[in-house]
């Protein structure tokens, strides 16, 4: 199965996706943090309009999108509706499936309520983190271990640079638990 991965710099998902055999790509305008061979560095959305893939993963900026920014929405209206267009052109790409990726927020009423909402403590890892997941000729993801322990540790997670990364990109990168269980569910589907 041929997959891109949109929006994502870490590799986490396209890692758990190559592990299975298939050719995964992961794209965005940042370089891979992991400094993979299997990164475009590019726009996600003219890849997945211009390319032959199977799947796409896309994981939209949501700065703009997410509930916990509300306070900021009535300032930042163009930027909200920019990426709020983003997120919809990226489910509208002619991908055969798509999953859309973002905290619960704006897309839920500027296009429709998602089709799960998944947490971390689903799949291995002992937090909260609601996510929202709109999906296109997917089946539901299935929970894979669910674990005690729920803390809302990316909600604490500190400001400023740590290990290169800025709170807002260390917050965006998919716990390897969700990534596994897409890899697992969603790559053995039929072609």
């Amino acid at each position: 199965m041929r997959v891109l991965v949109a929006c994502e710099f870490s590799g986490v998902t396209r890692e758990a996706f190559r592990a299975r055999g298939h050719e995964a790509w992961s794209c965005d305008l940042l370089p891979a943090l992991d400094g993979s061979p299997f990164h475009i560095q590019s726009d996600a959305l003219w890849e997945a309009e211009n390319q032959d893939f199977d799947l796409m993963i896309a994981y939209p900026p949501c700065t703009f999108l997410t509930v916990s920014g509300a306070r900021w929405w009535k300032d930042r209206k163009q930027e909200q509706h920019e990426a709020a267009q983003f997120a919809y052109m990226l489910m509208s790409a002619p991908v055969p499936r798509i999953c859309v990726e973002n905290p619960i927020g704006y897309l839920s009423t500027y296009i429709r309520k998602p089709e799960q909402i998944i947490q971390p403590w689903q799949f291995g890892h002992g937090e909260t983190k609601a996510t929202c997941l709109w999906l296109n000729n997917l089946p539901l993801l299935k929970p894979t271990n669910i674990v005690e322990g729920r803390e809302p540790r990316i909600h604490f997670e500190s400001p400023g640079v740590k290990n290169g990364l800025t709170r807002q990109q260390r917050r965006s990168i998919t716990l390897h638990g969700i990534a596994e269980a897409m890899a697992e569910q969603w790559g053995s589907l039929p072609r």
